[in-house]
């Protein structure tokens, strides 16, 4: 993954969810092919298990969750679970922490029309946790909101 390029992104809605709904629980699955660079975003009420690699483990999983009375997009990464060991763990920590602002430019992107419906979703805070057994791995980073990840394709 490098630039992004809205020509090689593919986006699918999950039934029941659409371009306005669901706004509590709505899932984002984000998977790619390293061979075209194609990004693939599902949008649905649950993820997208079917697309993710389970040997590869390299996808981005997000939600939109309320908690008191805010809404925040909160997103996940498989950094290590024991099978692979510190040194593979952190190759995999750095990668996803360099290629997630990409992902999440997919993401929000590829969900752009939702935000028509809901602009102030627009200014909500993306918190994603890299999930490892690893203790310097598995932590929780803050990376903006929406509207950033807009801009910067309009300005790219």
């Amino acid at each position: 993954m490098s630039d992004f390029n809205p020509d090689k992104l593919s986006v699918t809605y999950l039934p029941p969810a659409s371009i306005f709904n669901p706004i509590d629980n709505r899932k984002y699955t984000l998977t790619h092919s390293d061979l075209t660079g194609e990004l693939y975003v599902s949008i649905g009420s649950q993820y997208d298990l079917m697309k993710i690699n389970a040997q590869m483990r390299d996808e981005v999983l997000g939600e939109w969750r309320r908690e008191q009375g805010q809404y925040t997009l909160c997103g996940k990464v498989y950094v290590s679970g024991g099978e692979f060991d510190e040194k593979l763990s952190k190759v995999r920590f750095m990668i996803f922490k360099k290629e997630l602002p990409l992902a999440l430019t997919a993401i929000v992107n590829g969900d752009q029309g939702f935000y028509t419906y809901y602009p102030w979703l627009l200014d909500a805070p993306i918190y994603i946790y890299f999930e490892s057994v690893f203790d310097e791995f598995n932590q929780v980073i803050y990376f903006g909101t929406p509207r950033q990840y807009l801009l910067k394709r309009l300005h790219a």
